[in-house]
């Protein structure tokens, strides 16, 4: 298996130890995250398909909370959601959206 190393520039992206970054992926700008696209780009040099990492954690994101509540947090469909969690075998069917604060 080949050894995975990720390309100079973005390991060399700025001279500030990595524990004073508020980014795990710090951009060119100080104080600004990596571009999203610059990191895909990345991530396919060293053999990483990130759309199935994304399409991963956002199943195992459906699985631990109800459907509605990670597409409201995403930004998804309802729909789109709840699909997601068929797909991985979740069992949310009975969560009531909605203020249960009464």
């Amino acid at each position: 298996m080949p050894r995975l190393t990720l390309p100079p520039a973005v390991i060399a992206q700025d001279s500030e130890p990595l524990h004073q970054h508020k980014w795990l992926f710090p951009g060119r700008q100080p104080g600004q995250p990596m571009n999203p696209v610059s990191l895909q780009v990345h991530l396919c040099e060293i053999g990483v398909p990130p759309q199935r990492g994304r399409t991963s954690a956002i199943r195992q994101l459906v699985l631990r909370a109800p459907a509605p509540v990670i597409a409201k947090a995403l930004g998804y469909h309802d729909k789109t959601a709840t699909r997601l969690v068929t797909e991985a075998g979740g069992t949310w069917s009975r969560y009531a959206p909605g203020d249960h604060s009464r």
